[in-house]
């Protein structure tokens, strides 16, 4: 990966709205749709590490932390989704596809203006004989514009007051389905968004992904440890790749204030490299890490300082684009992480008081 983004990434603006087809028809034929997914169906193997390390590399070397959303979101679409909870069959059928790069995958689980709260979900999937009919729109769908196939989370039950998600794989190109263009974010470019529409939108009983009713709680809910974990890889990289262009553009006679800030970077930039192994590798081993979570609050945050620091010194208009991608990437999901630091907060006092 650190070679293909050296040679076919680095120096390309990739911080426009068109998404770079070639580049990714490019990776599929270079093998790199084979990261981290398992042997027996195309790939080399690795896991999650292996994931986390290559979009590291991809982002480091070729400067677009949106690329390397994409192709991220590709992969753990493959490896969380279809090898953690699909079939035989189902695994059969789509992962060496996915490995080789012939199909691309996506994740819809938003919907427009509600997020993915469960509480405010409405799309549904009911049974209709040997089928289900789907219904309802889905926002924010990552990689929606460039995908062939779609994993999209529906109602399917309400059992005492509280709904039941299923999780279905609906190709592209079945009838009811549709894609809705959207006006393109302002940072994390090139990564394609989009919404979906789904009406009457029949599917086969067979196409379900997992066990009926068990969608939100197994996939949703430890997707986002796993999204968080494996994306720090991205961010590391990011931050690598910032810290580099700064230091070239500098000559070796700096006064001693700016010297002060590049070595507070640098000892920042120490801090955080060894996160991405403590929150990766129990993801591969099985293992319950109790401190990912605040592991993972510390990078965010040391990131922002970072980015502080970053902004007093000489500017550089070439790297604004990768500042806007750091500080969007910052700020996705950032009620659902105030809580989380905010419960940090309250273990620490508990503690506190457990410890006198």
């Amino acid at each position: 990966m650190r070679d293909f983004a050296r040679a076919h990434v680095a120096g390309r603006d990739l911080h426009s709205d068109a998404f770079p087809h070639d580049l990714w028809r490019a990776m599929g034929a270079a093998g790199l749709f084979r990261i981290g997914l398992r042997e027996e169906f195309g790939g080399t193997g690795g896991g999650y590490r292996a994931i986390a390390e290559a979009e590291k590399a991809l982002v480091e070397e070729g400067g677009s932390l949106g690329f390397g959303l994409s192709w991220t979101g590709h992969q753990l679409t493959a490896l969380w989704f279809i090898d953690g909870f699909a079939n035989n069959a189902q695994r059969q059928q789509y992962l060496p596809r996915l490995a080789s790069g012939e199909l691309t995958a996506s994740v819809a689980i938003s919907e427009p203006g509600i997020g993915a709260h469960p509480k405010h979900l409405n799309a549904t999937a009911r049974r209709d004989s040997s089928d289900f009919v789907l219904d309802g729109e889905k926002a924010f769908v990552t990689n929606g514009p460039i995908a062939d196939l779609f994993i999209v989370m529906a109602i399917t039950s309400n059992e005492e007051g509280r709904n039941r998600f299923s999780a279905f794989l609906v190709p592209k190109d079945t009838p009811g389905f549709s894609i809705v263009p959207t006006k393109p974010l302002d940072f994390l470019k090139p990564s394609p968004h989009c919404q979906l529409k789904l009406e009457n939108c029949r599917v086969p009983s067979s196409s379900m992904l997992g066990s009926e009713g068990t969608a939100f709680d197994r996939m949703s809910l430890r997707f986002r440890d796993v999204e968080d974990g494996v994306g720090a890889g991205g961010m590391i990289g990011i931050v690598n790749h910032l810290l580099r262009r700064i230091a070239r553009g500098l000559d070796s006679e700096q006064p001693p204030e700016t010297l002060a800030i590049l070595g507070e970077l640098a000892a920042l930039q120490a801090l955080i490299v060894p996160v991405l192994a403590a929150v990766v590798d129990p993801l591969d081993d099985g293992r319950v890490n109790k401190d990912a979570a605040a592991q993972l609050v510390g990078l965010r945050v040391t990131v922002q300082r970072m980015m502080a620091l970053i902004e007093t010194l000489p500017a550089d208009a070439s790297l604004a684009s990768i500042l806007n991608d750091l500080r969007g990437s910052l700020n996705i999901a950032r009620g659902p992480r105030a809580i989380r630091q905010a419960r940090l907060g309250s273990d620490l006092i508990a503690r506190a008081r457990a410890q006198a």
